[in-house]
């Protein structure tokens, strides 16, 4: 393991660029769901809602100063363990899920307790991320070499992994939280070192398999075929609603269209704080950007993009700082985790992709998705407050 070299100043170990990003996120999150939950229901109800999310931003700020104290060998060995405890979760929650969000959403994947409801699988990604960061890790240490034999071993150890997780997101009939999982794995393989005589082939057939399941889709002959391959009525109608967001506006289309018709009317500047004309269903979580755009416009909608943008790139920044590939991986399956979340959400509130029901990070409404994102900015504020606390020799065995 390094060794201790040079005690630094401990001003400089918590990276307030980090802090800075996700507060001013926060503040977004409160006033949108304030905003949305307010147009919805009543100023009471809107004031709990508000406070209920501080709690949870609270819980979850609780959550980084309690991972920034576990340094990279620390985290090394709490992955299994961790991942362990979200496997039991996610297998717990199929038998003791929340019957009535089952029957709403056709989704076994929230516990609850009383008047909270807590989602295992969104506490899982942190400790997968941790997982496949070890795994990668320790191939590499084992394998410094990369040849063809290798890293289709390093991709089967992966997969292994990951296979439970999987199985059981899809005996949830979670679909849009099982794609959080392959963006995190798919960033973390891009990183690894495999080559691209097998990336490349890989990516193609991902590509051919995902183009023909759209393609079927759009006919009945073809949606015969994927009912039989286990496609469910609803993703069938979120297709629809994604290709013909003005068709059914009544019914299936009813979300997007809404949707596209509050961001529209927001224009450049927005109408203004607490400013609603446009009902759009559940706008306090999955459509929160469209209270973002009805209020504040494109120009406000863009500076929370920037705001994104400003995080990711403090947190590529904390990486090459600290020059660790154990932390490399974790801080790759962090970004991919928040920036699949910002680009699916965004992307299916103003129709350029269909809707899946992923959380706007650090802003929707929901304390298991901000819990979890919570944690993943504990890792990173990790690496800086431990890299910022000693200067490291470099050594083979770091993690």
């Amino acid at each position: 393991m390094p060794k201790e070299l040079e005690k630094v100043d401990d001003t400089s170990r918590v990276d307030y660029g980090i802090v800075f990003s996700v507060f001013m996120l926060a503040l977004v999150g409160l006033m949108s769901i304030y905003v949305a939950v307010t147009h919805d229901t009543s100023s009471a109800s809107s004031t709990r809602a508000v406070l209920m999310q501080a709690a949870w931003y609270v819980i979850g700020g609780i959550a980084i100063v309690a991972i920034m104290q576990f340094d990279s060998e620390q985290l090394w060995r709490v992955a299994p363990i961790a991942y362990g405890i979200g496997i039991f979760l996610l297998v717990a929650v199929l038998f003791f899920y929340n019957r009535a969000v089952a029957i709403q959403t056709g989704a076994k994947s929230w516990f609850s307790l009383g008047p909270i409801s807590f989602q295992p699988s969104e506490v899982m990604k942190p400790a997968y991320i941790l997982m496949m960061s070890r795994v990668v890790t320790k191939h590499n240490t084992e394998y410094p070499e990369h040849t063809i034999n290798t890293d289709w071993l390093l991709l089967g150890r992966l997969l292994i992994w990951t296979l439970p997780v999987m199985v059981l997101l899809k005996l949830q009939n979670d679909f849009g939280t099982l794609l959080v999982f392959v963006a995190i794995l798919g960033g973390i393989i891009l990183v690894s070192g495999i080559t691209w005589k097998i990336l490349a082939p890989a990516m193609a057939i991902m590509a051919a398999i995902g183009g023909t399941a759209l393609t079927l889709a759009a006919t009945t002959p073809g949606r015969a075929i994927l009912t039989h391959l286990g496609f469910k009525t609803y993703q069938f109608n979120r297709i629809d609603a994604w290709l013909h967001p003005f068709d059914n506006t009544a019914s299936t289309s009813l979300q997007l269209s809404q949707s596209l018709k509050a961001i529209g009317s927001g224009q450049l500047f927005g109408k203004g704080f607490n400013q609603i004309q446009v009902n759009v269903p559940v706008r306090e979580s999955d459509m929160i950007f469209s209270v973002i755009g009805e209020n504040f416009g494109f120009i406000g909608s863009c500076l929370v993009i920037l705001l994104y943008f400003l995080l990711i790139y403090q947190m590529i920044r904390v990486t090459f700082d600290t020059k660790n590939e154990f932390y490399a991986y974790v801080s790759t399956g962090v970004i991919m985790m928040i920036l699949f979340h910002v680009f699916e959400n965004i992307g299916m509130s103003v129709g350029l992709l269909p809707l899946t029901g992923i959380p706007l990070p650090f802003i929707s409404q929901g304390g298991s998705s901000l819990l979890g994102n919570m944690m993943g900015i504990g890792f990173i504020m990790s690496m800086r407050y431990h890299y910022k606390s000693y200067m490291f020799s470099e050594s083979e065995d770091t993690f």
